[in-house]
């Protein structure tokens, strides 16, 4: 069965999004993910919602690795799932130079391997092993100080806490397959997403450890049945020209090369040049439309039935929804409607 879950953004109001997700889980959701950027921080929040909820988990969607160590990272997720008595799931990613040296001032360097070794670390703390680690990006202790390996004080709920990983290009595609419980996605087309990661996901699958299971595939898509959809659509669309057009430096721009993978290559171009030039409007119109419905969760009842079962049908195992109703009653009758439709 697909998980249902929501995401509380970084820039909600959180103390009006708590209440919502106490009665969501009442609605049905079995998982409720917290945003990080350059905001405030996922880890409070999350420890709130520890205290407030019962069943959910609890997803970090996503903890950025640069601004924190490998062993607070470990400690972190140790004590979250203490607090939740075992409801935490790991949620990683690299985020971008523009964040991590905008806003952190931490060089912006070997995301991958820093993410292995982040991996690596997590799971040797939360075994309570003595912390010895060597590594091209990670030496613990530190050479030639006073430094000594340590082990976590407490025992963890669990030793093997769920991790899943934020990832777009094919290698990280492939490393995620290979070394983590779950994967985050974004802009997920359910039908082009065979030709964008296929070979990637096989490639790591062929070296994943057995234990870790099958692979979490965890999409997030704007919720919208009804009237209003032409609407909703549209600020969609504005969130993928910001991406697709705007995020990164013009050789530099994950979203942008996923949109080329998808297909969209001389869209993508466009699309660029546009955003870049600051004709955001034009930028938003020349996307394919095509790329804008199938990435959304938004229409007819019977058309996001459809999408939804392709979405399952590609190998989405949690299903994140946006729910994008005015209103608190409406949102809780989007859960509602998204767990009939599963």
């Amino acid at each position: 069965m697909t998980r249902l879950g929501i995401t509380v953004d970084y820039a909600d109001d959180f103390a009006s999004s708590a209440t919502e997700v106490v009665e969501f889980e009442r609605a049905g959701i079995d998982v409720v993910a917290v945003a990080e950027a350059y905001s405030f921080d996922a880890v409070s929040r999350l420890g709130y919602l520890a205290a407030i909820t019962s069943r959910v988990a609890l997803l970090s969607a996503i903890l950025p690795i640069y601004s924190r160590t490998p062993a607070l990272i470990a400690m972190t997720a140790a004590g979250l799932d203490s607090v939740s008595g075992g409801r935490f799931e790991l949620g990683l990613g690299s985020s971008g130079a523009q964040v991590i040296e905008g806003f952190h001032g931490v060089p912006f360097t070997a995301p991958l391997g820093h993410l292995r070794e982040v991996v690596e670390i997590c799971r040797a703390v939360w075994r309570r092993e003595k912390l010895e680690h060597a590594g091209k990006n990670y030496t613990v202790p530190l050479l030639g100080g006073l430094g000594k390996p340590l082990k976590l004080i407490n025992t963890p709920v669990r030793e093997s806490i769920p991790i899943a990983l934020a990832s777009l290009t094919p290698k990280a595609v492939e490393q995620t397959a290979e070394i983590a419980n779950g994967w985050l996605p974004l802009f997920y087309h359910p039908t082009k997403s065979a030709a964008a990661w296929g070979d990637a996901l096989a490639a790591g699958a062929a070296r994943r450890d057995p234990a870790l299971g099958p692979l979490d595939v965890i999409v997030t898509a704007p919720f919208h049945i009804g009237p209003g959809a032409d609407q909703a659509l549209d600020a969609h669309r504005q969130r993928v020209a910001l991406y697709v057009g705007g995020m990164g430096a013009r050789n530099a721009n994950f979203y942008n090369d996923l949109a080329v993978r998808y297909g969209y290559g001389d869209e993508a171009a466009r699309v660029q040049e546009l955003y870049l030039a600051g004709e955001k409007a034009a930028a938003a119109e020349a996307l394919p439309e095509e790329l804008i419905r199938e990435t959304a969760l938004i229409g007819t009842e019977s058309e996001v039935r459809a999408r939804v079962a392709a979405l399952v049908e590609s190998g989405v195992t949690t299903l994140m929804i946006a729910p994008l109703a005015p209103t608190r009653d409406g949102r809780i009758a989007a859960i509602e409607a998204a767990r009939a439709l599963l």
